[in-house]
């Protein structure tokens, strides 16, 4: 199986929706583990690479707030 592209700052869907009622979320850590953003409310949630691969549904964009922003 082809393994999906993604990259720091991507806006993506995920497949399960946050407790927020949002289900696109903003990739802003990556490694063994991704750590990503909720669009909705901002909560941070750390997921390893192969959950994270798997809930993922597609890549929507790319972030705008991408350029010199740091990591809560």
């Amino acid at each position: 199986m082809e393994r999906k592209q993604f990259e720091l700052g991507d806006i993506v869907q995920m497949k399960k929706v946050h407790p927020c009622g949002s289900n696109e979320m903003i990739v802003i850590r990556m490694g063994m583990d991704i750590r990503m953003k909720c669009a909705g409310c901002g909560h941070s949630i750390l997921l390893p690479r192969a959950k994270f691969e798997k809930n993922m549904k597609k890549v929507i964009g790319k972030s705008e707030l991408t350029d010199g922003w740091k990591e809560d």
